[in-house]
């Protein structure tokens, strides 16, 4: 008689379901965490997308940061060099306002001295024996040698001293340069006077010393004067007549600020000699 022997490989239907169960979970779990490896690499892609965005955008700060600091160095120097420009321009301003007030201040002083000459020596003016002559930067006081020095001498007359210190006595008051120029006619020197003066040009230049001397002697700055000579070089009428020779044979006083040349022409004349 034959007798049934379990099979030891036989497993009951209860525990083949558990297996299928845990192997289904198994696989459940497996496809979640495939599907969280997805997500979390698509995550590190975009992550890797946004830090690499982020250092363009740091490079291109970086870039903008150094141009901003080149452009703002720039600014700063040239706002040192406008800052220097200002500076050197009020400067200038300031020196142009000083030699303006200065000039102001001279200019009255002159008008002044140009008045007051003009009326110290009313008498001389209208008959024609001086002409004051106010220029740009100075004055020029034209005086007929006539009524300074007798004919042929540098000595100076009673009247001539007498006008001259009256002139003197304004040329005081400035702070000018002060040249006296001799001119004469264009008649020769003759007779015993040659020996003396050989020339023209002696002549005139003794008679502008002797007026030099005057001044001096009445309280103007010896070294603010100069005695020049110029002869029959520079006639301002015709030698041909007697009233031209007259009017060359003269004194020029000029005034000018120290250091400048000859002034300019005539801005205003007190009186011009008379003519017969």
């Amino acid at each position: 008689m034959l007798m049934a022997v379990p099979l030891a490989g036989c497993v009951t239907s209860g525990a083949h379901d558990v297996v299928v169960g845990e192997r289904d979970q198994l696989l459940a779990a497996k496809r979640e965490l495939e599907e969280e490896n997805r997500l979390l690499k698509v995550a590190n892609r975009s992550l890797d997308d946004h830090v690499a965005k982020l250092v363009d955008e740091r490079e291109d700060l970086l870039e903008k940061r150094e141009s901003l600091t080149t452009s703002l160095k720039s600014t700063r120097e040239k706002e040192a060099e406008l800052a220097g420009a200002l500076r050197s321009r009020e400067e200038e301003l300031a020196i142009t306002a000083a030699a303006l007030v200065a000039q102001s201040k001279r200019v009255d002083e002159l008008q002044g001295t140009y008045e007051g000459l003009v009326s110290d020596l009313q008498a001389e003016v209208s008959q024609g024996q001086i002409m004051i002559s106010q220029l740009g930067e100075g004055l020029r006081v034209n005086v007929s040698q006539d009524i300074l020095f007798p004919s042929g001498s540098a000595r100076l007359s009673g009247d001539g001293e007498k006008v001259l210190s009256t002139v003197a006595a304004r040329l005081k008051e400035l702070d000018y340069s002060v040249a006296v120029e001799g001119h004469s006619d264009n008649v020769p020197i003759s007779g015993t006077l040659v020996k003396q003066y050989p020339t023209n040009w002696e002549l005139a230049g003794a008679r502008a010393a002797s007026v030099v001397r005057l001044f001096q002697k009445r309280g103007v700055d010896g070294q603010r004067l100069t005695a020049v000579s110029h002869g029959d070089t520079q006639p301002v009428a015709d030698n041909r007549s007697a009233e031209g020779r007259a009017r060359n044979r003269r004194i020029e006083i000029r005034l000018r600020p120290k250091g400048e040349d000859d002034p300019i022409t005539p801005a205003r004349t007190g009186a011009k000699p008379k003519r017969s």
